[in-house]
């Protein structure tokens, strides 16, 4: 199982929706036991992300008016991605979780992105 990210929208009830992934995106967040292993890791919470790290316990909502703090952390794991990669991974292997970690944030910025245009939020789950 993977874990997926797409946008959302609530309706006047409260309840929420989830948005088609439009053709040509992509949806991918991630493998299910990365909730713990990588966005749930000590290492993520150590670079000071509070978003990311909800997923070792649940599904991740992003309401619409923290898109814009969440694209933050978004950035923040880009710039820590070695860090990132070194710390959740055995060394031979690192390379390819590199790259797996660097187009799950593509994915996921993409989709923060998408929904910061139409005023939605952002599930990971």
């Amino acid at each position: 199982m993977s874990l997926c990210v797409d946008v959302f929208v609530r309706d006047t009830n409260g309840e929420w929706q989830v948005l088609d992934v439009p053709e040509g995106c992509n949806d991918s967040a991630g493998f299910e036991s990365w909730r713990e292993t990588v966005w749930g890791s000590e290492t993520v919470r150590s670079l000071g992300a509070r978003f990311m790290p909800v997923l070792a316990v649940s599904n991740l909502f992003v309401e619409a008016d923290t898109v814009a703090e969440f694209l933050d952390e978004v950035a923040l794991l880009r710039a820590n991605i070695e860090l990132i990669a070194t710390t959740t991974r055995r060394p031979r292997e690192l390379a390819e979780h590199r790259s797996g970690i660097e187009r799950r944030l593509d994915n996921i910025e993409a989709t923060a992105l998408r929904a910061r245009e139409i005023g939605a939020g952002v599930l990971v789950w």
